[in-house]
C-alpha cells in the first residue's frame, strides 16, 4: 500500500490513517477483525517463486527481490523469517506490544526477526511511497534497501534505479490498484536482468494493461487461475461496488465476494522463451 494512494477500485474502504505509521501495530489491530489474510498465501508462492527465480537464467551471484508497496516489510518478513501472518498479528497486537513506545518497539523487533531468519534469506528491497513504514521495515532489518517513492508520479531516484538493475524477482500483494502499468513501466526500464513479476491482483481491479505492458519487455504472463481471500468487505456497500466490479471484470462472484469477501488472482509473469 502506498502513503499518496490514489485507488483505481471506486467504493473501497480506505484506510490510509494505517499505512504510514511509525511502526504497524495500528495496522494488525485494524485489519485483524477484517481477517486481512493475502501475505498468508502469497508466503509460500513467493517462496516457490524464488527458488525457481534462483536456478533460471541471469541468476548467476544472485538476484534481489522488489517488494511493491511494501509497507511495513511483512512479505519480507514472512519471506525471510520462519513466522507466519498469524505469528505478525500476534506479535503486534498483544499486550507486551501495545505497552512499548516506537523506539522500544523498534529494539525489541531486531531481536525477534534476527533470531528467525532463514537460512536462504534473500535480499530484499522494499518500494512503497509511505516513508514512515519503509523506514521501520528498514529500521528493524526487513529490508536490505527501502525507497519511500511514488514512481506513479516521478521517476525513480537513482539510488533506486540502482537497485532495479539488480531485481529478479518483483512481489506485490495489495497494490495493484494503487500503482499501475506506469510503476512496471518505470522498473522494466531500470532492469539488468531478466526480471519475474509475482502479483496477486483483487478480481476487481483490471491487470490487462500491466499485462500488455510487461509484454512489451518479453514477459508473458499467465493467470493461475485460483482465487486467493484477501479480506472481509467493511460493510455491504463495498461488497456492493465489490460483486458490481467483479461482474464488470468477468469474473462470477457467486460464492465469493457474494460471501462477503475480496478474493485476488494470482499472476505469473516470466521473460518469453524459445
Amino acid at each position: 500500500m502506498t502513503g499518496d494512494r490514489t485507488s483505481t477500485t471506486p467504493g473501497k474502504s480506505r484506510f490510509d490513517d494505517i499505512y504510514n505509521e511509525p511502526d504497524p501495530r495500528a495496522y494488525f489491530r485494524r485489519l485483524a477483525p477484517l481477517e486481512y489474510e493475502i501475505p498468508h498465501h502469497a508466503q509460500d508462492v513467493f517462496r516457490r517463486t524464488r527458488a525457481e527465480r534462483a536456478e533460471a537464467p541471469g541468476a548467476e551471484g544472485g538476484t534481489a527481490v522488489l517488494d511493491l508497496c511494501c509497507s511495513y516489510g511483512i512479505n519480507a518478513a514472512l519471506l525471510n523469517h520462519n513466522l507466519t501472518l498469524a505469528d505478525l498479528y500476534a506479535h503486534y497486537t498483544g499486550p507486551e506490544a501495545e505497552a512499548l513506545t516506537t523506539a522500544e518497539l523498534i529494539e525489541r523487533d531486531k531481536e525477534f526477526y534476527a533470531s528467525r531468519r532463514r537460512a536462504d534469506a534473500t535480499r530484499v528491497i522494499g518500494l512503497d511511497a509511505a516513508d514512515r513504514a519503509v523506514r521501520y521495515a528498514l529500521d528493524v532489518g526487513l529490508l536490505d534497501e527501502g525507497y519511500a517513492e511514488n514512481l506513479e508520479q516521478r521517476p525513480p531516484s537513482p539510488l533506486l534505479r540502482r537497485a532495479i538493475a539488480g531485481t529478479g524477482l518483483i512481489t506485490v500483494t495489495g497494490g495493484i490498484g494503487y500503482i499501475s502499468h506506469r510503476t512496471f513501466e518505470a522498473l522494466m526500464e531500470c532492469a539488468r536482468v531478466p526480471v519475474w513479476v509475482s502479483a496477486f491482483v483483487l478480481r476487481t481491479v483490471p491487470y490487462q494493461p500491466v499485462i500488455t505492458s510487461l509484454a512489451g519487455y518479453g514477459l508473458v504472463t499467465e493467470d493461475s487461475s485460483q482465487n486467493y481471500p484477501q479480506r472481509l468487505f467493511t460493510g455491504p456497500a463495498e461488497q456492493r461496488s465489490a460483486v458490481e466490479q467483479a461482474l464488470g471484470a468477468g469474473y462470477d462472484p457467486t460464492g465469493l465476494e457474494t460471501e462477503g469477501r475480496y478474493y485476488t488472482r494470482l499472476f505469473e509473469s516470466r521473460p518469453r522463451t524459445g
